[in-house]
């Protein structure tokens, strides 16, 4: 699809995504938020596609919501994805990988959180500042900063808008690597190669099962449960080729089926 507020890259079973608005930090307004939304719609679809990474162009990975537009009365759509396309996405068991250049503020920190890894630049910077300027953030970052680093730690940042460095945002848990800025795609794409040996299917199935548990009080009713994903892993082509695989001493050769 072509696209305006993002350039779309694919690599074989990866697809890599550039928020692309240099000029205002790759803030986002409706239409980038609308175009993103198809973006991932499109991801989700794709059975030969396996993995995304999010990445930012120039100096900013997002800085959130793009409050000029608003201010300038610009229009306001519906985002049933959520911000980026991404934050209120459900339903998405492949996985997605942020790889942070720069300033992730508000909506920019709701869309990494909203990715299952976070590998961050020396230069980043975290921040959810919208008690500042009188909102909230409202995507996301309330109920997933707190469920990922404890509830102290994300008030922490979330009752005084300060600012985190990457290093302070590994220590706190939220980051999961941080990495010299110029090598930042070299070692993101590391660990997209690593996701991208394992089945496919197996890493659907685990990133479904965590994140469902997180929502299962009972230990025993989280392991009992009947999971879809589970179930087209265990039905799967790839079910049988990975210890085939195994036993004749060789890569398997995932089909995602």
């Amino acid at each position: 699809m072509e696209t305006e507020f993002c350039r779309v890259e694919r690599r074989d079973h990866l697809m890599v995504v550039t928020l692309s608005r240099p000029d205002r930090l790759n803030a986002l307004h409706p239409p980038a938020n609308a175009e993103l939304g198809r973006v991932f719609d499109e991801f989700a679809a794709d059975d030969d596609l396996w993995l995304a990474v999010v990445t930012g162009d120039g100096r900013g990975f997002s800085a959130g919501n793009d409050l000029r537009h608003q201010a300038e009365g610009g229009e306001r759509v519906p985002m049933p994805q959520g911000f980026g396309g991404l934050t209120s996405r459900w339903d998405l068991t492949k996985p997605v990988i942020a790889a942070v250049n720069g300033i992730a503020m508000g909506g920019g920190f709701e869309i990494a959180l909203a990715c299952d890894l976070i590998i961050a630049s020396e230069r980043a910077v975290f921040a959810l500042p919208e008690p500042k300027v009188g909102l909230a953030a409202l995507a996301g970052g309330l109920q997933r900063l707190s469920r990922q680093i404890g509830s102290k730690r994300a008030l922490g940042m979330i009752l005084t808008g300060r600012h985190v460095t990457a290093d302070e945002g590994y220590r706190l848990g939220f980051v999961n690597e941080v990495v010299p800025h110029d090598e930042l795609m070299d070692r993101t794409l590391g660990w997209a190669e690593q996701i991208l040996a394992c089945s496919p299917l197996s890493i659907r199935a685990s990133k479904d099962v965590v994140y469902r548990s997180l929502d299962t009080a009972s230990l025993r009713e989280s392991m009992e449960h009947p999971y879809d994903s589970v179930r087209r892993l265990v039905a799967s082509d790839d079910f049988v080729e990975g210890p085939r695989a195994f036993a004749e001493k060789r890569p398997p050769q995932w089909k995602g089926r």
